[in-house]
């Protein structure tokens, strides 16, 4: 099972990010999924080739999940909504 990214772990993202784990589990995709979807240009951005490794612009990234720093009422919402649906531990 693939554990999915925070928004707040998107967002403090480098410029470039790796195909997998990155772009893979903040899409909720496994490993397998992911490249095949890249290798099949399904994704719904540039995937850049840099020797054998796979990476993905974070503003791609960011565009594609609504997290543009300039809308700030999805990134506030997107925060909310994760906030709310991870489980809560007993302590």
């Amino acid at each position: 099972m693939t554990t999915a990214l925070s928004v707040a772990e998107i967002l403090d993202l480098p410029a470039l990010v790796p195909l997998w784990p990155t772009v893979g589990k903040a899409m909720c995709q496994s490993e397998s999924t992911t490249y095949q979807l890249a290798r099949e240009g399904r994704l719904p951005f540039e995937v850049i080739r840099l020797g054998r490794r796979r990476y993905v612009r974070t503003v791609d990234l960011h565009k594609f999940l609504g997290l543009l720093p300039g809308n700030s009422e999805a990134v506030a919402e997107a925060t909310a909504t994760a906030s709310s649906e991870r489980p809560t531990h007993p302590a």
